[in-house]
């Protein structure tokens, strides 16, 4: 008997000691494999809808006003981007983090090491494009976090109606123009273009119509036309680069 529960709980600390390592390894794996990650240049090739990327550079998981849509989808290459865009994108949080230090920002799938086909969007295969999730804030305006799991295809599922509202939240759009403009202003400094802005054109004009939002589709371009899927709980991004 004593044998029995002896091997009992080998099994239970051997299956212990391996859940241990899997959550380590999903937790920081994509920080070990940034610091191994190639120094040569990045090389977008083709468009964000067919193309190519050399040398693409991962999005660090988590920063201290930043994270991941999934430290897992990050692990395994759903986040990597050409080295100037992940300039922009990490100098506009590091810029919002003194304008807007209560906030915690979001960012989504971007596509892979090599770039190419990315199920289930129809770009991001040549590193120049990039999901953020959009910032919210509670009903009564308190600062919250788009909630990312599995029960909500990592907040690829979640649903703002006309206004900018979903269960319980809100779109901060303030705090969107905000990112925008960080965006915009690092992308002067890195020498990267702003393509497209693809956000749920009845949601554009409440972006508009907030105090950020006031002038700024004279800095970029936004969609015109809805896209095959809403974009109201993200806005993409298409970068251009000169490689």
């Amino acid at each position: 008997m004593g044998s029995v529960i002896l091997r009992k709980h080998r099994v239970i600390l051997v299956l212990a000691a391996f859940g241990t390592l899997l959550a380590a390894i999903v937790y920081w794996g994509n920080g070990l494999l940034i610091a191994l990650e190639s120094k040569a240049p990045s090389i977008s090739r083709g468009t964000p809808s067919d193309g190519s990327i050399e040398n693409a550079k991962r999005l660090p998981s988590s920063g201290s006003n930043f994270r991941t849509y999934s430290r897992f989808g990050s692990l395994i290459g759903r986040t990597c981007v050409h080295e100037k865009v992940r300039a922009t994108v990490l100098g506009a949080y590091a810029r919002l983090a003194k304008d807007l230090p209560n906030r915690m920002f979001v960012y989504g799938e971007t596509g892979w090491p090599s770039g190419g086909g990315f199920w289930p969007h129809k770009t991001h295969e040549n590193g120049l494009s990039v999901d953020f999730m959009v910032p919210v804030h509670s009903l009564g305006g308190d600062p919250d976090v788009l909630l990312t799991n599995l029960f909500n295809k990592f907040g690829y599922s979640v649903e703002f109606d006309s206004t900018g509202k979903a269960a319980g939240s809100a779109i901060d759009f303030e705090a969107m123009a905000a990112h925008l403009r960080a965006i915009w202003a690092n992308a002067e400094e890195q020498g990267v273009g702003i393509k497209v802005v693809i956000f749920d054109t009845k949601l554009q004009r409440h972006l508009f119509a907030s105090k950020g939002g006031q002038g700024l589709a004279a800095l970029m371009k936004f969609s015109t036309k809805p896209a095959w899927v809403r974009h109201d709980e993200l806005y993409h991004i298409n970068f251009t680069v000169s490689n």
